[in-house]
C-alpha cells in the first residue's frame, strides 16, 4: 500500500486524491465540515479517539486508510472513512462465509478495504462531500479511486457498510453489489408521552410492556439520564467496567478503552446520553447512547447484577422516553434482536455495497446477494406480523422495495 499522504492517480481533473493513515493529520473543523458536525460517529473526535486510544490499528486489524479529495486550492472537498482490514471483526455485516470460500479456493480474502465506522452498525453517510461541490463527480471520484487502490494493491474487495439511500444509489450506479439486512427502529409519531405510545398497542402487548416497567420499580431500581458533561471520571470508569464485563461474559472482544470513553465524553458531551440504573444507592447497570438533532442511537450496555426486565428498561424504554421528551424522530437501538419488535421497534432495512475484484467470485457473490436481498425483504415483511400495534394504527415498516 502507498504511504500516508501519497497521491493517487486522479481520474478526475483538478483533484488531488490521497490516502491518510491518521485523522490526527486532518484539522477537526475541516473533516467535520463534510458531515461530522451532524453525525456523532463521523465526528473527527469520535474517529480520531479510536486511533489515539488503540481501539483501531494493529491490535484489532483496523488500519486507517482514509481517502481524501482536495481541490486546486487544497480545500478538502471529499472523503471516505476507510480502513484496511485483516479480519472481519467489528463490521456487523457478515462476510465470514466469503472469506472461507476464498480460503477453500486457495485465494486470499484478507486484506480488504472497509468504508464505515468501526464497531458501529448505524446507517449514515459514507461518501462525504462539501456542500458546494458537484456531488456526483466527487462521489464517483471517491468510489473509482478506492477501486483503483484496491486493484493496484491486489486487495480482494471493498465494503461500504450501513449506507444511507443517497450513497447506496451512487454505489449501485457504479456497479457495486448490494446487500440487504434488517434492524429494528422506533419512530416518533408525535407522542405526548410513553403512555400515548403504548396506547397504540394491542391490550395484551401494552400490558406486557407496562408490567416490565413495573417490575423494575418493584425491585427498587432507580434510573437517571446523564449527558456527557454530567459524567465524571468515576462515571466513565463504572461504565467501562460494565462494558468490559458484558463483552467478556458473551465471549466478545472489548475493543473500546477507558481513555477513549473519557475523551469522547469531553469532546462530544452534547451528543452522549447515558442511562444509569442504581440499586441501594450504587450503580448496577448503564446504557450508552449517542444522539444528533434527529435521532437517538443505542450503542453499549453493561451490568454487574441481573434484574428482571432491567435491560428492556435501560436500553429501550428510557430511550423512548428521552426521544419523546426531546422531540427526536427515531431511536435506533443497535443491530439484531427480534425481541425489540414487541416493544415497538419495527423492521427497518439496512444496506451495504461491495466491490469484488475476482471476476469468478464476483459472479458467485452477486448471485448470493440477489437471493439474500429477496429473502431479507420477505423476512422483514413477515416480521411485521409481530408488531405490537393494534389493528387500525397506521404504522408502516421502513422496508425498501429495491430488489434489483
Amino acid at each position: 500500500m502507498r504511504g500516508p499522504g501519497a497521491l493517487l492517480p486522479a481520474p478526475f481533473p483538478a483533484m488531488d486524491i490521497c490516502i491518510e493513515t491518521s485523522l490526527e493529520n486532518i484539522r477537526p473543523e475541516e473533516w467535520d465540515a463534510l458531515g461530522g458536525d451532524a453525525d456523532p460517529f463521523l465526528a473527527h473526535a469520535f474517529l480520531v479517539g479510536l486511533e489515539r486510544h488503540g481501539c483501531v490499528g494493529e491490535t484489532f486489524g483496523w488500519y486507517p486508510h482514509h481517502l481524501l479529495i482536495r481541490d486546486e486550492a487544497k480545500r478538502l472537498i471529499g472523503a471516505m472513512p476507510m480502513y484496511l482490514k485483516t479480519n472481519s471483526y467489528g463490521e456487523l455485516v457478515f462476510d465470514w462465509s466469503w472469506a472461507s470460500a476464498y480460503e477453500r479456493a486457495g485465494r486470499r480474502y484478507y486484506p480488504k478495504l472497509v468504508v464505515g465506522i468501526p464497531y458501529t452498525p448505524i446507517t449514515g453517510r459514507r461518501l462525504l462531500c462539501a456542500a458546494d461541490v458537484d456531488t456526483v463527480t466527487v462521489k464517483n471520484a471517491l468510489i473509482q479511486s478506492a477501486i483503483k487502490l484496491a486493484a493496484d494493491n491486489g486487495l480482494s474487495s471493498i465494503h461500504w457498510l450501513f449506507l444511507n439511500a443517497e450513497d447506496r444509489a451512487h454505489l449501485k450506479d457504479n456497479g457495486m453489489l448490494l446487500r440487504r439486512d434488517c434492524q429494528y427502529h422506533w419512530h416518533n409519531r408525535g407522542y405526548a408521552d410513553f403512555e400515548a405510545f403504548v396506547g397504540d398497542f394491542s391490550s395484551r402487548k401494552r400490558k406486557k410492556v407496562n408490567r416490565e416497567r413495573r417490575r423494575v420499580e418493584e425491585q427498587g431500581i432507580e434510573l437517571k439520564t446523564l449527558h456527557g458533561d454530567e459524567i465524571d471520571a468515576d462515571g466513565w470508569a463504572m461504565f467501562h467496567r460494565f462494558y468490559v464485563e458484558t463483552f467478556e461474559k458473551n465471549a466478545g472482544i472489548p475493543t473500546l478503552t477507558l481513555p477513549f470513553f473519557e475523551e469522547i465524553g469531553a469532546r462530544l458531551a452534547d451528543r452522549i446520553v447515558m442511562v444509569v440504573a442504581e440499586h441501594d444507592g450504587r450503580p448496577v447497570a448503564a446504557a450508552l447512547n449517542f444522539r444528533n438533532d434527529e435521532a437517538l442511537f443505542g450503542r453499549y450496555w453493561g451490568c454487574d447484577r441481573d434484574f428482571h426486565s432491567l435491560h428492556f428498561e435501560a436500553c429501550y424504554y428510557q430511550g423512548i422516553d428521552y426521544c419523546i421528551e426531546h422531540g427526536l424522530d427515531r431511536f435506533e437501538p443497535g443491530a439484531q434482536g427480534e425481541h425489540k419488535i414487541a416493544r415497538g421497534f419495527l423492521p427497518t432495512t439496512t444496506w451495504s455495497a461491495h466491490w469484488i475484484g475476482d471476476e469468478e467470485f464476483r459472479a458467485v457473490i452477486d448471485t448470493f446477494c440477489r437471493r439474500e436481498r429477496h429473502f431479507m425483504a420477505q423476512r422483514c415483511q413477515e416480521l411485521m406480523s409481530w408488531s405490537p400495534f393494534r389493528e387500525g394504527i397506521d404504522v408502516q415498516p421502513t422496508i425498501d422495495a429495491d430488489d434489483n
